[in-house]
């Protein structure tokens, strides 16, 4: 009983997170690796994904309801991201990822210098492409990220905000509710995968998943109260956080 009050206060607070600007994962999945040590990994890793893809389809319905999203852009990114997890999640079984385990914290360093140095970044919403070349770019980076997420997976969310903001010319609200729809997607792909597969724990997931709704709905509220600024400090937060975790594991895990 104890580990599932654990459980469901990391769901929460994952969901809070992850609603914002992503990067829920961090908090979650350690959890659940802490308090089932005996479980196989797979199954807590579709148990994750069985909370997640409720709180984030959770935070984009409620993005969509507050907030304006650039549907011409996350309709092609979602569905490059669906086709292309499914691709990820199917290398992964023949290539290790070890190259990637290595590389991802120098890659996180620089997003997080970038957003720094530049204090306008993602404070003005202005869409920077229209018609087919929007659409390329979507696809192009939600097929990207999609790979990325089904292969190897931290910070998905955060790199969909970041390429959002930096390609599209969104602010941070506007890039966050754009992942989520993207997100939903990436994390649809990969529970999929997992249910046919029986790695599922069914009665924590739902428990997980209802923690992991509430708090995406008030991370919502919190973001559209306060405004892309207030994401833009949360994402160089999480970002940091990702840039510590991704380097232990890396170098000293």
């Amino acid at each position: 009983m104890a580990d599932y009050v654990i459980l469901a206060i990391a769901a929460f607070v994952a969901g809070l997170i992850d609603a914002v600007v992503g990067g829920g994962g961090l908090v979650q999945l350690p959890a659940l690796f802490s308090a089932m040590p005996n479980a196989m990994p797979a199954t807590l890793l579709g148990t994750n994904k069985l909370a997640g893809v409720c709180g984030t389809t959770a935070a984009a319905v409620g993005f969509a309801r507050r907030v304006r999203v650039q549907w011409s852009t996350a309709v092609p990114a979602a569905m490059a991201a669906f086709a292309l997890s499914f691709a990820g999640a199917f290398a992964v079984t023949h290539i290790p990822p070890d190259f990637i385990r290595k590389f991802l914290p120098f890659v996180l360093v620089a997003v997080a210098i970038y957003t720094f140095r530049k204090k306008d970044f993602g404070s003005v919403h202005a869409p920077a492409h229209t018609g087919r070349r929007e659409r390329a770019i979507a696809i192009l980076v939600g097929g990207g990220i999609g790979f990325y997420d089904g292969f190897f997976g931290p910070g998905t969310g955060s790199f969909l905000v970041f390429l959002f903001v930096r390609f599209f010319g969104f602010d941070f609200l506007g890039a966050s509710a754009v992942a989520k729809v993207v997100n939903v997607a990436c994390n649809f792909a990969a529970l999929l995968w997992f249910g046919y597969s029986g790695h599922l724990l069914w009665q924590l997931g739902a428990v997980m998943a209802a923690c992991n709704v509430i708090g995406s709905l008030v991370g919502i509220r919190l973001a559209v109260r306060y405004g892309a600024g207030f994401v833009r400090k949360l994402f160089l937060f999480v970002v940091s956080a990702l840039i510590l975790k991704t380097a232990y594991d890396a170098f000293l895990g």
